[in-house]
């Protein structure tokens, strides 16, 4: 990883818990949401704030880094728990293959607009230009998020 990177990824955190804070008590940002994945290794909830963007009727969510932990523990688990306010939801989490990804980054800047600063800053994309987006489909992880239908985990309490 690189030290932009890095930097990048110290300069989220307390923008994350902030975003994750007001979530807790019920105030959702915009279009964000929380999106909490099950630890690879503990099995422990991890959260973090996604914009989720609906293309065709079918909601995605995007991430900037490929190995961010959040993706990683997505891949492993499959599934989450989508919030929004103090309204949760257990999600599978369905991996795009990278041929049909994008379609959906190219939708990605004009649907989630507040989030191209982000994928800027974090050298995901190099410009705001959907086609760039739609360039980086190797590097952009993407989800496709379904309502679950197992019903064998419970949601978490609100303290997890």
């Amino acid at each position: 990883m690189t030290d932009d990177k890095d930097r990048m990824r110290r300069r989220l955190k307390p923008f994350n818990r902030v975003v994750i804070a007001l979530q807790g008590v019920g105030l959702a940002v915009g279009t964000m949401r929380v999106l909490s994945v099950p630890g690879r290794k503990t099995g422990t909830l991890r959260t973090t704030p996604v914009s989720p963007l609906t293309v065709d009727g079918i909601t995605y969510v995007v991430g900037g880094f490929e190995d961010a932990d959040w993706v990683r523990n997505a891949r492993a688990a499959g599934w989450g728990v989508l919030a929004k306010g103090r309204r949760k939801q257990r999600v599978s989490l369905i991996e795009l293959p990278v041929a049909e990804r994008e379609p959906i980054l190219r939708a990605f800047p004009v649907k989630v607009p507040h989030g191209v600063r982000f994928m800027l800053n974090s050298g995901a994309v190099e410009s705001a230009d959907p086609e760039a987006f739609a360039a980086a489909a190797p590097r952009c992880p993407v989800f496709r998020i379904e309502p679950s239908r197992t019903v064998a985990d419970p949601l978490p309490s609100a303290g997890q």
